[in-house]
């Protein structure tokens, strides 16, 4: 198949309010025409793991699991009653509420059952209990646990003495993986030759990221990703106020990477050639939520590209303008929708269910 430049690539439809949601609709049916048959042996490296970081993923490993999802989302096989004998706990001792939901939706749909911890002062925490005494009581409640906490290294506390899988749902300012898996199964069915193709060199992608790398989790786990994808990245520019937006580990993960990397604090000088744009302003820095990034907003009247798309984790602020919502640009809604189907792929992996609920003429 000849590969296609990125703004020849289809889309989706015009957008319109389908199913209750703005903006660009990418087909899932779409990202899978390429390369319809499931790698079950590679969603194995999955099994019982635990998710604590993006670097877990390689470009196969997160290719699988998002044709996974978008099977789940066209409801091409029943899932309904993989996990019915799984329990999931939420624990989220930081406020989240579309982490938090899509990940007891995602696991709802699948058969499961959710326990939840929504409000850290209703736990032992509150009392001085530690995190290490904690993960011990998940074993016994518990099949997997996502878990939100303001500190970075509440994790790895938690896994001292855990024994089930663990997936982390924000930590501080360090990674949030599960929402950069959401980020980039979006993008996968927007433009499908990210992952399965060899884009021209004039028509690879040049991303832009408004935010900091160093300090905030959807951002960085972002990043680490999209280096999977050099191969069709020409260019990616932060866009920050601050002097060192990467920090020490981003700097040494994109060292090697043939992307072109570089800074700037003129977004407006740059709109007319991004093709995507990945934006944030909330960030937790310990001691409360900071905005980075106000200087940097898009609205109706920014210069974008007719084909640009614009990724948000949301919630959002001043910084994105409400009247972006009906348009092409906006990716952030269906990107926000597509969570729920990569959260059900990433548990049913995690619980080694594939194989039960794929048929096998949909298997490699």
């Amino acid at each position: 198949m000849v590969s296609l430049p990125a703004a020849q690539v289809e889309h989706g439809p015009d957008p319109v309010r389908k199913d209750g949601i703005l903006g660009n609709r990418p087909d899932p049916a779409k990202f899978l025409e390429r390369s319809p048959k499931l790698k079950v042996t590679v969603l194995d490296r999955l099994h019982h793991q635990s998710v604590l970081s993006a670097t877990l993923f390689d470009k196969e490993l997160l290719t699988e699991l998002a044709k996974l999802a978008a099977y789940l989302q066209l409801g091409r096989f029943p899932a309904g009653h993989a996990l019915e004998d799984k329990i999931m706990a939420a624990a989220f001792f930081e406020p989240s509420t579309r982490t938090r939901l899509s990940f007891e939706s995602a696991m709802l749909r699948v058969g499961g059952k959710t326990i939840s911890v929504a409000d850290a002062k209703t736990t032992g925490v509150a009392k001085g209990e530690s995190m290490r005494d904690i993960g011990q009581m998940f074993n016994s409640y518990a099949d997997v646990v996502v878990v939100r906490h303001t500190e970075q290294r509440a994790i790895e506390d938690l896994t001292e003495y855990l024994k089930i899988p663990l997936i982390n749902g924000g930590n501080g300012s360090d990674e949030h993986p599960s929402q950069a898996l959401a980020d980039w199964y979006a993008l996968l069915k927007w433009n499908p030759e990210i992952a399965f193709g060899t884009l021209p060199e004039q028509f690879r992608l040049n991303i832009g990221i408004i935010g900091t790398p160093g300090n905030m989790r959807t951002v960085k786990s972002f990043l680490m990703l999209a280096l999977l994808f050099h191969e069709n990245i020409n260019h990616i520019t932060i866009f920050s106020e601050m002097a060192d937006p990467l920090g020490d580990e981003m700097r040494e993960l994109t060292k090697s990477s043939p992307i072109g990397i570089d800074f700037s604090r003129n977004l407006k000088q740059s709109l007319e050639y991004l093709d995507v744009i990945y934006m944030n302003a909330i960030a937790f820095l310990g001691d409360g939520y900071r905005s980075f990034g106000s200087e940097f907003a898009l609205d109706n009247e920014s210069n974008l590209k007719s084909d640009t798309v614009i990724l948000h984790p949301l919630a959002r602020g001043p910084e994105l303008c409400t009247g972006l919502d009906e348009t092409q640009h906006n990716l952030y809604f269906n990107q926000a929708d597509g969570a729920v189907w990569m959260r059900q792929a990433l548990l049913l992996a995690i619980f080694g269910r594939v194989r039960d609920v794929v048929p096998t003429t949909f298997l490699a």
